[in-house]
């Protein structure tokens, strides 16, 4: 038997023992060590969402974490923006209820079903002069970058991620968890991260977030864009801005992370949500 056959069985079989509920303990072990224990613990236990008020007919209910990320992208003096992974709409609508009047949003998703709750929580969450400037899309976001370039001032990714909340409460998908999961997960997040970039205007600013823990969904893809993209560059976020009607509670902290910040279950009872905001040098302002 040839050491090829023999090391392809071992990394088969290493592969196979990281697979369903040990799998995922063991993974996620290997990157926080004893810190997961009590992580775990947090996103097992039940979330603590708040109602977000942007003046429509009904609030909207989401995690306090996701208003803090939502409400660090810059709006003020952008014209167009772009909400590009939008659905249930939450960010959306936190989006809406800060952007200039004459501002205009268009709020996508790729499935039908997801984009037809999203019209309806637009509908029912904002006042009708604001829905009014946002449009809402059915499209692969992934795809959007390679037929335009440079269309919006300001861009939110809220990227699909590995979700671990959701993961560890539903015992289907914790069972068929692997770690082909991670791989399919950031394969997607860099097609639409590049996308969302080429989309970006120059000068303007793009708010990448996940609901992931993982390094490699969160830090090591904006290393990745910034390797990628010479015109990209990471920027402080600014102090998150929404308006004093929305009646919400005071917004948690965020640690900071190599490229951005980072909201933790186990320090600050809400998310995860982590965040960088990535902002497009234009052509000419390169150091």
């Amino acid at each position: 038997m040839g050491t090829t056959t023999v090391h392809w069985r071992d990394r088969n079989a290493a592969r196979n023992r990281l697979r369903g509920a040990a799998g995922f303990d063991a993974y996620y072990r290997q990157c926080y060590g004893e810190r997961w224990d009590a992580l775990r613990r947090a996103l097992l236990a039940p979330s603590a969402p708040v109602s977000y008020d942007a003046g429509g007919a009904q609030p909207y209910v989401l995690d306090v974490a996701s208003i803090r990320a939502a409400a660090t992208l810059p709006l003020a003096g952008a014209g167009r923006l772009l909400d590009l992974c939008a659905a249930p709409g939450g960010k959306t609508i936190v989006l809406a209820s800060r952007m200039d009047a004459d501002a205009t949003l268009v709020a996508n998703d790729r499935s039908p079903s997801r984009v037809k709750r999203l019209a309806c929580s637009c509908a029912s969450c904002l006042p009708p002069a604001v829905s009014a400037r946002v449009s809402v899309r059915c499209s692969d976001g992934a795809r959007w970058g390679r037929m335009a370039a440079e269309q919006y001032d300001r861009i939110l990714l809220d990227a699909p991620c590995s979700s671990e909340r959701h993961v560890l409460s539903d015992a289907r998908h914790l069972a068929q968890w692997s770690p082909a999961r991670v791989k399919a997960v950031t394969t997607m997040q860099w097609a639409l991260l590049s996308a969302a970039f080429r989309l970006l205007a120059p000068n303007g600013f793009l708010l990448y977030a996940t609901c992931a823990v993982l390094p490699q969904e969160n830090d090591d893809m904006i290393a990745r864009l910034l390797t990628r993209f010479p015109d990209a560059c990471c920027v402080e976020p600014p102090e998150p801005s929404v308006p004093v009607s929305a009646c919400i509670p005071m917004l948690p902290a965020a640690a900071h992370t190599a490229h951005g910040r980072i909201i933790m279950p186990d320090e600050q009872s809400a998310g995860p949500l982590y965040y960088s905001l990535i902002a497009k040098r234009a052509v000419g302002l390169h150091p």
